[in-house]
């Protein structure tokens, strides 16, 4: 099992800059991908950033030259700096993982942390 805990979440204004930490931890091999969420009111979560075990990013048109992944994986963690911040941005943060769990097992699960809020204001 694998526990994700996301942290820095908080209170900003519009223009200014928050950093997001997910700490993974438990029974891990290889995570191969590490990405945020964010959830406004209502059912759908949105991605907005995803790195993989290689380094490769993608962002999605509405976060891209704004937010920036990144993944330390000696330590099992993934960061999400997040500059320029607009009222939009205004969601709960979902830290997500897909982990093999061990070096003779391909099968990969995915996991999800419990979210951080992120409230911008004018």
């Amino acid at each position: 099992q694998v526990q994700l805990v996301e942290s820095g979440g908080g209170l900003v204004q519009a223009g200014g800059s928050l950093r997001l930490s997910c700490a993974a931890s438990g029974s891990m091999f290889k995570i191969h991908l590490m990405a945020w969420y964010r959830q406004s009111p209502g059912p759908q979560r949105e991605e907005v950033a995803r790195i993989s075990s290689d380094g490769s990013t993608n962002y999605p048109d509405s976060v891209k030259g704004r937010f920036t992944i990144s993944r330390d994986n000696d330590k099992n963690m993934a960061y999400l700096q997040m500059n320029s911040l607009k009222l939009e941005d205004t969601a709960v943060y979902f830290c997500y993982a897909v982990v093999q769990p061990t070096a003779t097992q391909s099968n990969v699960y995915q996991y999800w942390g419990q979210g951080t809020k992120v409230t911008v204001s004018s």
